[in-house]
């Protein structure tokens, strides 16, 4: 029964590796984003798994009316709200604006794609 429990922290600590990684790799590419470390990589990974959980369901509970009026698009202006929020909590995480959060966004969850691979 422990391997079990053993395996579900090594896969949660494997994700967020996996999801810094991601980060960071992205920060580099768009100027627009900027990560001072691998270790604010890192809180930024924890901080949006915290943030993803939380105020993200809040935030598509409270806009389902403008998320249906726009056919789901709206929900990609909900991911770069809780980016803002995480600029805000983080000190050396700087967004240049809407464009290169949802752009870091989208990229984020393309490279977390590749690197997860095909889920079972």
């Amino acid at each position: 029964m422990s391997d079990k429990r053993n395996m579900g922290t090594d896969s949660i600590i494997g994700a967020l590796i996996v999801n810094t990684i991601s980060i960071f790799a992205v920060s580099y590419v768009l100027s627009g984003i900027q990560i001072d470390s691998f270790v604010t990589a890192l809180i930024l990974a924890v901080v949006m798994a915290v943030l993803n959980a939380t105020l993200k369901p809040f935030l598509i509970l409270i806009t389902i009316p403008l998320t249906i009026i726009t056919f789901g698009l709206f929900l990609l202006v909900v991911n770069v709200l809780v980016l803002y929020a995480a600029e805000y909590l983080i000190g050396g995480f700087h967004i240049a604006g809407f464009w290169w959060a949802l752009a870091f966004s989208l990229l984020v969850s393309f490279v977390n794609g590749l690197l997860f691979g095909p889920r079972r």
